[in-house]
């Protein structure tokens, strides 16, 4: 279904929160163009590209959330022919140092979700592509966001997360739980790709009491900010 005169972004950017796909689609964060006009619409699952990169670094949301969506559009794209693979979104502090806000780069995740076990043999932390990663922090630095590194807990059953749990990983200095990065880096991992994954703080469980902050400007604010830093990720990493 590609058409011949298309090719496959190098790289694209994962976006799980609607408001913020609305605006990169929008434009508003950078001019962007639909990936292969004119085919069929459901074949690329709404794929844009920013004008900017001359169609080498693209940008998906829409797909909804959790592990199984995310790592589905990883493997369509990564059939496409896609290489590189950046997360943007939120998370829940466990850590009461963690403000409203603050953006954490994700240096491994806790693979308590069920898709990365149908990829690789269990084992208790899946990671993501070093040098992905360690570039993403510099733009994300670069970027105003001045960001942390540090563990996730992921868990695609939000509605079963218990208060012992969170203080578990609390306990061993997890930073943050959210849906989907130990599922897209054993899957990069499996495949040969490379991936990076950031989130922005929009709640927090520390203390024992969730806190839901989605809708505090600091998280719109630190997400726009996080698409930039990817462009510039995934641009820098061509080659």
């Amino acid at each position: 279904m590609l058409p011949a005169e298309h090719e496959a972004p190098d790289g694209v950017i994962l976006l799980y929160q609607a408001p913020l796909t609305d605006a990169v689609l929008a434009g508003t964060l950078g001019p962007v163009s639909p990936f292969a006009p004119g085919a069929r619409r459901s074949a690329f699952m709404q794929l844009h590209t920013f004008d900017d990169t001359a169609g080498t670094v693209g940008v998906i949301g829409g797909f909804g959330v959790g592990a199984p969506a995310a790592t589905i559009i990883m493997e369509m794209l990564g059939a496409l022919g896609v290489h590189r693979f950046v997360g943007v979104g939120t998370a829940g502090a466990l850590q009461p140092d963690l403000d409203t806000g603050a953006v954490l780069v994700c240096d491994r995740a806790v693979r308590d979700e069920g898709v990365s076990h149908h990829y690789l043999a269990p084992a208790r932390w899946a990671h993501p592509t070093p040098g992905l990663s360690e570039r993403l922090g510099t733009e994300l630095d670069a970027a105003g966001c001045r960001p942390t590194t540090g563990a996730a807990w992921t868990v695609d059953a939000p509605f079963r997360e218990t208060l012992a749990e969170a203080r578990h990983y609390a306990a061993e200095g997890v930073a943050v739980v959210e849906m989907e990065a130990a599922a897209l880096f054993t899957v990069a991992q499996c495949r040969g790709y490379e991936v990076a994954s950031a989130f922005t703080v929009s709640d927090s469980l520390a203390g024992g009491e969730w806190s839901p902050q989605f809708n505090d400007a600091r998280v719109a604010a630190g997400l726009a900010r996080m698409v930039h830093a990817a462009v510039e990720t995934l641009r820098g990493a061509q080659g």
